[in-house]
């Protein structure tokens, strides 16, 4: 029998099944599936809520940053960590998450109380990006992590191929914009360095072409990107 909750009526089931044929998983535990879908608003106070779906998504985003590595690695052999890094923190960013979430009607299968649902809490981007990582959650526990693999390469496919390919850094391109030319390479001078050992500011300008632009980075390197990034944005104002 369903649980009240605090006096008021019991809350709906969600639309598990629906869901579960969205994803393309048969949940031999649908317990799973229903607690990943059941937001903390809806939770029961006396289990503490630990019903939510909070420890779900716990797990779940641990399991999404392993895979969308993992497929990343695959699928962009030539591209350096950082370049990798910044692709995955954007396939797992809140917004990813919730273009996936509403992609899978997710909102529509959460379990809020009416209030909740008449103030449309159940269509925040934050709420939708944490359920769909509990129900990623949810997958992974049952169904195991090639089940999990399956759901996130189908369901991220139209976001990474969207992404495409990642320009080059900007002092490569500046490098190329010069020798294409046959003129000089690129100087890049300190300019100075500021702010505490622990935590300091570089300064870097670079010349090309006859022209300079500064940049600044929490490191050398980051200054000589951010320089040449100037340097080519100036290219393309002038």
């Amino acid at each position: 029998m369903a649980r009240k909750r605090r006096g008021l009526e019991p809350l709906p089931p969600p639309d598990v099944q629906g869901l579960a044929r969205r994803i393309g998983h048969g949940f031999a535990r649908p317990e799973l599936l229903v607690q990943a879908l059941t937001h903390r608003s809806a939770a029961d106070p006396g289990q503490a809520q630990l019903d939510s779906n909070e420890r779900l998504e716990f797990l779940g985003d641990r399991v999404l940053a392993l895979l969308i590595a993992e497929w990343l690695a695959e699928r962009f052999p030539a591209e350096r960590e950082g370049a990798l890094g910044r692709r995955l923190s954007a396939l797992v960013s809140r917004d990813a998450l919730a273009k996936v979430a509403a992609s899978l009607q997710l909102g529509e299968a959460l379990r809020v109380p009416p209030g909740e649902g008449r103030a449309g809490v159940h269509l925040r981007d934050n709420v939708l990006a944490d359920a769909l990582e509990a129900v990623l959650g949810a997958l992974y526990l049952d169904g195991g992590l090639e089940a999990a693999r399956g759901f996130v390469r189908s369901a991220w496919l139209p976001l990474v191929e969207a992404a495409g390919e990642q320009p080059a850094p900007a002092k490569s391109r500046l490098q190329e914009w010069v020798q294409g030319r046959g003129l000089p390479l690129p100087e890049y001078r300190l300019v100075s360095v500021a702010g505490p050992s622990h935590q300091p500011v570089f300064v870097v300008a670079v010349s090309a072409a006859g022209r300079e632009a500064e940049g600044v980075g929490e490191t050398k390197r980051a200054a000589e990107q951010a320089a040449a990034e100037a340097w080519l944005a100036g290219l393309r104002s002038a």
